[in-house]
């Protein structure tokens, strides 16, 4: 129920772009007389602040409520898993309130802390992932070095193997695709650069010193790593606004009869076709959802905190009966850092479709802007030199244990 509130706040926000539903929105005697708002200054991106503002500030007050939630004994476990009428109503409430806020009062004040909480999601995801990484090396090399399996060594090399190939094969793709309808230089540079850091990574997993230190450090983390950073790569390249170098993925493909639907689109309507804005929302918003759940597991909040979660049992020692948890003696998942992460993951919606440091009213703008360029480029730079730091941090301090 929580993720659906983050879905049906993106579909709203997305209305909210819609340059119809600005024009109607402005217009509209229910909007700005009945509900005394300033039409002017709460339409478009401004709109789209106060509803994901209203969002994350419910899902703020939630974190707050639930700290030290341990089990379903806990009172407040049962807000937290029911009485849903009352949190949409709530909800409501929150965005009535943010609307009634005068106009050029909070837009800047909003922006910063979107930005704040849109790269903080950023930056737990990218810790999460890196820890994956590390994770899936790990288990594999034990299971190998236990078992002594041929399949196991083969699928390890292949899946080594395969993924530098995927790299390499999207770096030659990207350079043929996305440098040659012009000058590009931003592109050829994103693409060097990130290159020769999957080049440097690379080599410093298996550098001796390195591997005195970590021993389970090895290729495998690197080429995971690699497909992460050339894939954040052509996400950016995407959202070039120079569309010299940024062909779409129908040209590329060369669909005479989708690009002829897509031209007559244009013709037919005085805005611009947003087909390929709502196809990188849609896959943006799963990934978000995605995102939020794999972060708010107690699993991934013990990795980030250093802490650990006491397991709660879901069978008894019978064979034949099963014990369904009722978090009795412990929950599934920490309810707190599950709503703080929903609150960022509102901020980062509401700085994607806004492209973050510069604010825009067209959602046809949301795969086309150069601060979702520079965004993400900054994070594979961000990704780069955490995964860096988790191979030099047992050598440049040997008495810690990072591994404990």
């Amino acid at each position: 129920m929580y993720a659906l509130m983050l879905l049906v706040g993106t579909i709203v926000a997305c209305l909210m772009l819609s340059p119809g539903i600005q024009a109607k929105m402005a217009k509209a005697d229910w909007f700005c007389n009945q509900l005394n708002v300033n039409c002017s200054k709460a339409t478009g991106f401004q709109a789209v602040y106060r509803l994901c503002a209203a969002m994350a500030t419910f899902f703020t007050i939630m974190m707050v409520f639930m700290l030290g939630v341990n089990s379903s004994n806990d009172i407040r476990s049962k807000i937290q898993n029911g009485f849903w009428f009352f949190k949409y109503a709530a909800l409501t409430g929150l965005v009535y309130g943010f609307f009634q806020i005068q106009g050029g009062v909070i837009e800047d004040p909003l922006m910063w802390i979107g930005m704040i909480g849109g790269f903080l999601f950023i930056l737990i995801q990218l810790i999460l992932i890196i820890d994956f990484a590390h994770s899936l090396a790990e288990a594999w090399v034990d299971k190998m070095e236990e078992s002594d399996s041929r399949w196991c060594q083969a699928g390890m090399l292949m899946f080594t193997f395969g993924g530098f190939a995927v790299a390499i094969g999207a770096a030659v793709l990207m350079y043929i695709y996305y440098t040659t309808g012009g000058p590009c230089y931003l592109p050829k540079f994103i693409i060097s650069i990130n290159i020769i850091l999957c080049i440097i990574i690379s080599i410093m997993s298996i550098h001796p010193k390195v591997q005195e230190y970590f021993p389970h450090s090895g290729l495998l983390q690197a080429a995971f790593i690699s497909v992460y950073l050339m894939f954040l790569t052509w996400s950016a390249l995407m959202n070039n606004p120079d569309k010299a170098c940024n062909p779409s993925l129908i040209d590329i493909a060369n669909f005479t009869s989708i690009n002829k639907a897509v031209e007559d689109a244009r013709d037919n309507y005085s805005h611009p076709f947003a087909l390929h804005s709502i196809i990188t929302l849609i896959i943006y918003f799963c990934s978000l959802l995605c995102a939020a759940f794999r972060a708010s597991s107690n699993k991934s909040f013990d990795k980030l905190t250093g802490g650990s979660s006491a397991s709660v049992g879901a069978s008894s020692g019978d064979d034949d009966t099963r014990v369904y948890d009722d978090e009795s003696d412990g929950v599934t998942y920490s309810y707190s850092f599950f709503h703080f992460i929903f609150a960022l993951a509102s901020l980062y919606m509401m700085m994607t479709l806004t492209s973050w440091y510069n604010p825009d009213n067209d959602l046809k703008n949301l795969n086309s802007n150069m601060a979702s360029v520079w965004v993400k480029i900054v994070s594979s730079w961000c990704a780069v030199g955490i995964y860096a730091w988790t191979l030099l941090a047992p050598c440049l301090f040997p008495d810690r244990d990072f591994f404990g």
